[in-house]
Formats: structure tokens, sequence, C-alpha cells
């Protein structure tokens, strides 16, 4: 081979290593979500989703814990067990790689207790500025309460020692305005929650341009402890999606890359090829040899005939038995 069908060579070699290098990288995690929601009440029906990218190979759902698994991208549960509820999480496989697993989906059951009582001191009904504490109260000795505005995403929690939860508001704006309701449970089994409590309207009178808080004391017990929440909180709602958008955007680039650097290996290699073909072209063609054919094999009946013919005697017999 001449030097430069060498180096050409080397060179598709090369890339050829960059671009299964860039196709081992890792895979971005899938999206894993429960429809109608996380919070499932006993016998209630509920669905979890794993969410990959299109062509997937494989999907792999599995609850934690239990070393149980399925090997599909979802979970139909037609009537919720307290046995179903904990931490769920999802991967999928293309070729013989694993992607990143998705981030943890917590599986609530509720109203496998009592519901507990919520109030508002010192009334549902607050004058823009003014202050105002939800109060969440438990006849069990609980110490994890879960208050929750319809129309939210997520859940304020607090941690207490006993029976009791405040969820104190101040300033309070007319975004505070709506219905709440309360969970209660502990942190022995923090994915068995009690009831809802009855919702408690709450009312702010008059005009506010003041942004909406959440929760004082809520919110300070929530950046603390981040992962103690089971559920995602309402600032973070739209982090998964720029997430996925990020790994997406990535995704697509290295697929380009990839793409690019196959076609330069491609052109390199017909390069090779057709110097090659070229360099023959002019060469005088070797003549082929004929070969003798091999001599054709005899019937048996020729060498009946040959036999009688050598043995005379033998023939007659022959014909005297017919």
């Amino acid at each position: 081979m001449s030097p430069s069908l060498t180096a050409l060579f080397c060179l598709g070699l090369c890339l050829g290593q960059q671009v299964t290098a860039a196709q081992s990288g890792p895979l971005p995690k899938p999206s894993l979500r429960a429809l109608p929601s996380s919070l499932v009440p006993l016998e209630r029906s509920v669905t979890i989703w794993c969410q990959g990218p299109p062509g997937v190979d494989l999907y792999r759902l599995e609850k934690l814990g239990s070393k149980k698994y399925e090997d599909q991208n979802f979970l139909s549960i037609s009537a919720m067990k307290t046995s179903h509820a904990g931490r769920y999480r999802c991967s999928y496989q293309n070729g013989s790689q694993w992607s990143l697993p998705s981030d943890h989906l917590e599986l609530v059951a509720t109203g496998v207790f009592d519901k507990p009582l919520l109030t508002a001191h010192p009334s549902p009904v607050v004058p823009p500025g003014g202050d105002v504490t939800l109060k969440c109260q438990s006849q069990y000795g609980f110490d994890q309460f879960a208050l929750y505005k319809e129309g939210d995403a997520g859940f304020y929690k607090r941690l207490e020692k006993r029976y009791l939860a405040d969820f104190p508001m101040a300033p309070v704006t007319t975004a505070h305005s709506g219905t709440y309701r309360c969970y209660s449970f502990s942190n022995v089994s923090p994915y068995l929650w009690s009831s809802p409590s009855n919702p408690m309207v709450l009312t702010v009178t008059g005009p506010s341009v003041t942004p909406s808080q959440p929760p004082t004391e809520a919110a300070s017990s929530t950046t603390a402890d981040p992962c103690s929440s089971p559920l995602p909180r309402g600032g973070d709602s739209r982090l998964p999606e720029r997430v996925g958008g990020l790994a997406r955007q990535d995704h697509t680039q290295g697929n380009l890359v990839r793409i690019c650097l196959g076609a330069v290996v491609l052109i390199l290699l017909l390069g090779v090829v057709a110097e090659d073909w070229h360099s023959q072209r002019g060469a005088p063609r070797p003549r082929l040899k004929q070969r003798p054919l091999p001599p054709l094999p005899q019937t048996q009946c020729g060498c009946q005939e040959e036999h009688l013919r050598q043995n005379p005697g033998l023939a007659a017999s022959k014909s005297q038995m017919v």
C-alpha cells in the first residue's frame, strides 16, 4: 500500500475512534410522572409513566427498596394500596448502553388515617399586608404536616414535634386567596398520609400589588432540607423541563458531530477505493489457465455391456434366462 493510502487509512481509523467515543457518552435521563397525581387516595387508580427519547430499545421501571421492576415504560395501578406507596425511578437502554436514571417519583397513598383540622388565625378574612397563620392539627401524634393550595403545583411541608403545625403567612397579598387543605403523616412512614382536611377558604380583601409569598416558615424548612419534601415545590416545577431541554440540545449537537465525522470517514474510504481501482486499472490482467474437465463417470449400463463383451458365454446364458 502506498504511503498516501496508509495515511488516509490511519486518519479514517482515528476519526472512527472519535465517533465511537462520542457515542459512548451517557444517555440523557428520562422523565417519570404519575397521572393524574402522585397523591393517590386508597382504592383509586393511578398510572406511572416513563418517557425517554424516540427509538428506545428497552425501558425499566422499578420501585426502590423492593427489588421489583417492570421492563416497560408504564405501571398501571387499578386500586391504590399502601404497598404501592414509595419511591420509583426508571431508565432505558439503547443497544448495550443504559441511560442515567430518572429523578425519583414519590408515590403517596392518602386516606390511610383520619383527616386533620385546618383553621386560620386570627381569621380566614385578611386585609392586604396583614398576617395570618394556618394551623393544621391532628388527633394523632404525627410529626409531619403538609399544606396544599388548590391550583398550585407544590406543597408546603412543616416538621413539628406532635399534633400541630403552624403555617404563617406575612405579609398577605391577594394572591394568597384560595382554598387550602392539609395532611398529616409520620416520618416513620413518609408515604402513608392522612385524608385531606376539610377545605378552608382564605380571603384577602382589597387590592394588592405585593408579589405572593409562600408560608414563611414552610419556605425556610424546604430550603434547609429540599430532599425532605416528597413532592416538587411550586417554584421548581419548571426545572425538569429546563434540564430536559438542555439534555436534548446536547444530544442533538452530539448527533450532528457524529454525522459529520461519519461523512468524513466515508469520503476518505471512497478516496482509498477509487485510488486503488485506478492503480489496478492500468496493470495487465493475468491470463487464467484453463483447467481440463474431469473425466465423465461411467454409467452402470456401460459397465455391464463391456463385461458382456469380454465374457460371451455369460451373455448367452443371460439370453436363455430371458
